[in-house]
């Protein structure tokens, strides 16, 4: 593994690609009939994150043999943008006051004009992906799909006590999984790679992805602000999360009950005794392994494509957002 360092440094250096990319897409729809829509948008899509979607859309791309052009990074700005628009939605939907301690769109400008820039976005971003061939333009469609239909379960899920994990698995691969594996299948296509390489990058960034939700809700059931992830938000939602939906499952007699009556009516003096049921059922420890099991066979997968520069960028892309503080 490279030094974490010069790790850093390197992804870096790609993320500042997608920034500049961005910059000069949002100008360009400034001096354009969407300027309204942009002035809005720009304030969710340019409020930072990691951009581990269009990075890693651009390393899949590399690792599979491509060189790097103006048309990947379309498709990395694709997969961006149409990201920011579920979490324009998502917001609506949730409620959620702040986005990345900003206050949300829909509670600076209405829920009507937040639907419309979340609209505004996925347009613009299949656009730009559908700029390449029709296969890509396929993994595009079945990636807004896929969430879309995700997003419709999810909600009929949320404080549904009797939610399974093959229900939760569904969900997860629908709306976060599904982009990132297909984010790299699109840029593996577009490197021309053998549909091994293809199936096995699409296979790595399904893998990582529902890594990365199971981290996503251990820190909310742990908190961490510092990573942007204050405790609870999940929770007081009535998202089943993986840990929840654990010890909904292994627990009986009085602590199921108990644990069933906090998530019905859940208020932060629950907390303590929440964390006690979970640790109590072991949920924490069951998805912290099953997280490092994604992570292991998702590597396994990368590995089979040739050691180069991007393939080894991608795996300490992996371990840095799996490596969060859970």
């Amino acid at each position: 593994m490279v030094a974490s360092i010069d790790l850093e440094a390197r992804l870096r250096s790609y993320r500042d690609r997608v920034e500049s990319a961005l910059e000069e897409l949002v100008s360009e729809e400034m001096l354009g009939p969407s300027a309204e829509a942009m002035a809005m948008a720009r304030t969710v899509l340019m409020a930072g994150g990691k951009r581990w979607r269009p990075v890693l859309t651009l390393l899949a791309h590399e690792a599979a043999g491509g060189v790097p052009n103006d048309e990947v990074m379309d498709l990395a700005l694709a997969f961006e943008l149409i990201h920011t628009a579920t979490l324009v939605h998502d917001d609506i939907y949730d409620g959620a006051r702040l986005r990345r301690g900003a206050p949300t769109l829909h509670t600076t400008h209405g829920d009507a004009e937040a639907i419309i820039v979340g609209d505004y976005l996925f347009v613009l971003g299949f656009g730009l992906g559908g700029r390449a061939e029709n296969k890509i333009v396929e993994s595009v469609s079945t990636t807004c799909t896929a969430i879309a239909a995700a997003e419709l379960k999810q909600m009929r899920h949320i404080r549904d006590l009797t939610t399974r994990p093959e229900d939760y698995d569904e969900i997860v691969r629908g709306k976060t999984a599904g982009p990132f594996a297909n984010a790299c299948a699109a840029a593996a296509i577009l490197a021309d790679a053998s549909e091994i390489e293809i199936e096995n990058l699409k296979g790595f960034g399904m893998g990582i992805g529902v890594a990365f939700q199971m981290v996503d809700d251990l820190l909310d059931l742990t908190g961490d602000l510092s990573m942007g992830k204050p405790r609870g938000t999940d929770v007081h939602e009535g998202k089943m999360t993986l840990p929840l939906i654990h010890a909904l499952t292994v627990l009986h007699g009085a602590p199921r009950q108990r644990i069933s009556e906090i998530l019905e009516s859940f208020n932060d003096a629950h907390w303590d005794e929440l964390t006690e049921l979970l640790h109590e059922a072991g949920s924490f420890e069951y998805t912290r392994n099953l997280i490092e099991t994604h992570l292991i066979n998702a590597l396994d997968k990368l590995r089979t494509l040739p050691s180069t520069p991007a393939r080894e960028l991608m795996e300490g892309l992996a371990e840095i957002s799996l490596g969060r503080k859970v």
